[in-house]
């Protein structure tokens, strides 16, 4: 990896909150694999043969009113990803329950302390749709129940299942490196419920949760919510993120025509996530 070939985005942003966090989800979602903050926005890389001339055109940030991005970009070879994501990683802690933080920082005294060295995946509990998705979680009962963890990123939402008392969950990510990092972190995190598989919604054939908590993009959520229904038990709990408020009436929309009840929403700064049941 020390001799790939990377391209460097140089964001400016104004304002910096909540645009470079909308930012570096739209980035990610786009093929964008690490992401430095900045005084003045965010540093954001995505090596040279997944870039091309068209690679902002989908981001829509850029065409909001409600901010104001300049960039610029460069080629960069041999990023030190470990050095900058450890200058920029600070651990956070959800309503005093839960901390996620890195294997250099010291142990905390909250009932669930997670360790993730997110590299270069996302969900590290610092953008909103992971920060959302662990308070849905504080507040569900786990025990005993069969979880889905579709885009698990990090690993951060399955590990925290475990920890709630779950019986068995399956984590899923299509991205390689999110495949194996997320592998790392439940081994980091003595987790013994919890597997990880590479790949989509077709693994999902014949398997049955009682929970299932998707942080995607929202046209793949779209894409795929027909398939997460079908793995539903009885009684079951769906649990979506990844979109913005102004997305909501879409989600629930197909939601509803697959037969699920939306009952609850926490919103951070635009970004919302989503509770259903069947």
């Amino acid at each position: 990896m020390s001799n790939t070939i990377y391209i460097g985005y140089d964001f400016k942003v104004t304002p910096l909150q909540p645009g470079v966090e909308i930012l570096i989800a739209e980035l990610g979602y786009t093929g964008f694999e690490s992401f430095v903050e900045t005084e003045m926005g965010v540093t954001a890389y995505i090596q040279k043969g997944e870039w091309h001339e068209s690679i902002l055109d989908n981001i829509q940030i850029l065409n909001s009113n409600e901010f104001k991005i300049s960039y610029e970009f460069k080629e960069i070879e041999q990023v030190n990803w470990n050095a900058e994501w450890e200058r920029s990683f600070k651990p956070i802690v959800v309503n005093d329950l839960v901390t996620v933080r890195a294997p250099f920082h010291e142990k905390t005294k909250t009932k669930y302390d997670i360790i993730i060295e997110p590299k270069m995946s996302f969900g590290t509990g610092h953008h909103e749709t992971t920060h959302m998705m662990i308070e849905h979680i504080l507040k569900t009962d786990f025990n005993n129940k069969s979880v889905l963890d579709m885009g698990c990123g990090t690993g951060v939402l399955a590990i925290l299942a475990e920890m709630k008392g779950a019986a068995n969950v399956d984590a899923i990510d299509i991205d390689n490196w999110c495949y194996i990092n997320s592998l790392e972190n439940v081994e980091r995190n003595n987790c013994e419920l919890v597997h990880v598989y590479e790949g989509d919604a077709s693994l999902l054939n014949d398997k049955h949760y009682d929970v299932i908590i998707a942080n995607i993009n929202r046209n793949i959520l779209l894409n795929d919510l027909s398939a997460y229904v079908n793995c539903l038990n009885d009684n079951a709990i769906m649990f979506l993120s990844g979109f913005y408020k102004d997305d909501i009436s879409i989600i629930e929309e197909t939601c509803n025509k697959l037969g699920l009840s939306h009952v609850e929403t926490i919103e951070k700064n635009h970004w919302v996530a989503l509770k259903f049941i069947n």
